[in-house]
């Protein structure tokens, strides 16, 4: 029978040495076989353990699972307290692979599991391969006993047979962290990872910054387009972010009136999840000739379905979507401890209402300025204040309680809103349902 291809495992790591692996497999092979792993907590004699390490530091803790903590090519652990013989083994995890990673393959070379063009390179990463193959109109690169490239299609993959991951494990000649297949095993992936551009049209994928998994070059000006298809929200989470240069950008724009959604550089951080209410989202990443790193990861999905007062949790949030998770992510990470003072509100639903969050700062703190003239009448004390765009009308949140402007007979202050320009504007049903949000519990 043929060999079933509905798709990979859904993935726990987005690096490709699984250094950011978090699960719970705790022998070295699926499924309880293989060795059992030694807790961190226990390994007192080993190199790596919670007494030399107590904090957490690379997942390590009171536990025996699968970690990389030392960044070898991929997780593993320990499985004999003394360290003579074979005292620690890696360990064959199959959720643990980043997206694009196809799998490992038996390769016999008669027929070779990719047909396509291949070389070999003393320099070979996996990104060279992918590179390689992209560049020749292939849909997968193949790396093979750390120093081969092998490109090929879909129908190359259709009677490969698929081996254990830990079958490649041969330690790419130009990058010792990554591993280019094995003897007769070849690792295969999508020429899409690290790649400068590109639409996505799936419900859910990953983006990865240019060159993935190497670091991104200098002069790096790439863009992406995200069509998730009955979407009318999309949802992002950064599962990798190694931006050190504050003039190196990413930027997240509304694909329709290229609106900037929000922007984030070496000083300023993602938060953990992002959920744009737009059905059409563009990418943008600059960078320019300075402090390379490795740069992002970041995964999405569709949100479909709006409606008033509902929302469903975000993944790994365990809550609804709330106010401050909304601005917690789309604030940089340095004014997210702000977002603590919204804590009064109750959960509230932003179906197609939270267009638009930004801190504000200078001038009169946390007020609204038109050209159609002066018209916001009031203001946030202490610079702690958000502009949001409640249904495509301009409304303030303070933090704290409002007065109103001097020469001001606003009487729409009596909470922690302040209610500017536009708010007339809304309808009386729209007036009624922010104010409602807004209201304490």
């Amino acid at each position: 029978a043929e060999p079933d291809r509905t798709g990979p495992t859904p993935s726990e790591c987005f690096t490709v040495n699984g250094a950011d692996y978090r699960g719970a497999q705790n022998h070295t092979s699926p499924d309880g076989r293989g060795q059992p792993c030694l807790y961190w907590n226990q390994t007192q004699k080993h190199a790596y353990n919670t007494a030399k390490y107590p904090n957490g530091e690379w997942g390590l803790g009171s536990h025996n699972a699968c970690r990389n903590p030392d960044g070898d090519v991929q997780p593993w652990c320990y499985v004999l307290e003394t360290e003579e013989g074979i005292y620690w083994k890696y360990c064959d995890i199959p959720s643990c692979h980043m997206p694009g990673y196809i799998g490992c393959f038996l390769d016999s070379g008669n027929p070779p599991a990719l047909s396509g063009s291949s070389g070999t390179s003393s320099k070979l990463t996996i990104q060279v391969c992918i590179r390689y193959c992209r560049k020749r109109g292939y849909k997968f690169a193949g790396v093979e006993a750390g120093c081969a490239c092998f490109c090929g299609s879909e129908g190359d993959l259709r009677w490969a047979q698929p081996v254990g991951a830990v079958e490649c494990d041969q330690v790419c000649f130009g990058k010792a962290s990554e591993l280019c297949g094995g003897d007769g095993r070849i690792g295969v992936y999508d020429v899409s990872v690290g790649a400068c551009q590109g639409n996505f049209s799936a419900p859910s994928g990953v983006i990865y910054s240019p060159d993935f998994p190497d670091d991104y070059g200098p002069d790096s000006n790439c863009s992406w387009v995200l069509r998730p298809p009955g979407s009318s929200a999309v949802e992002l989470r950064f599962q990798i972010f190694e931006i050190r240069d504050p003039n190196d950008r990413l930027e997240l724009r509304d694909g329709r009136s290229r609106r900037l959604l929000a922007q984030f550089d070496g000083h300023h951080r993602p938060g953990p999840a992002l959920l744009l209410p737009t059905d059409v989202l563009f990418l943008s990443f600059r960078s320019d000739q300075l402090l390379h790193a490795q740069g992002f990861a970041v995964a999405y999905r569709e949100q479909g379905g709006w409606a008033p007062g509902r929302l469903g949790s975000l993944p790994g949030s365990g809550r609804g979507g709330e106010w401050g998770l909304v601005l917690a992510a789309l604030l940089p990470s340095g004014s997210r401890q702000h977002c603590s003072t919204l804590s009064h509100l109750r959960p509230v639903s932003l179906r197609r209402t939270c267009l638009f969050v930004q801190k504000k700062s200078g001038g009169l703190p946390g007020s609204f300025s038109s050209a159609a003239g002066p018209r916001c009448r009031c203001q946030c004390l202490g610079g702690e204040a958000w502009a949001v765009a409640y249904r495509h009308t301009g409304v303030l949140i303070c933090s704290r309680h409002p007065r109103p402007l001097p020469g001001s007979d606003d009487e729409t202050v009596s909470d922690c809103t302040c209610l500017c320009h536009s708010y007339e504007n809304l309808a009386p049903s729209s007036q009624s349902s922010l104010k409602s949000l807004l209201s304490p519990s």
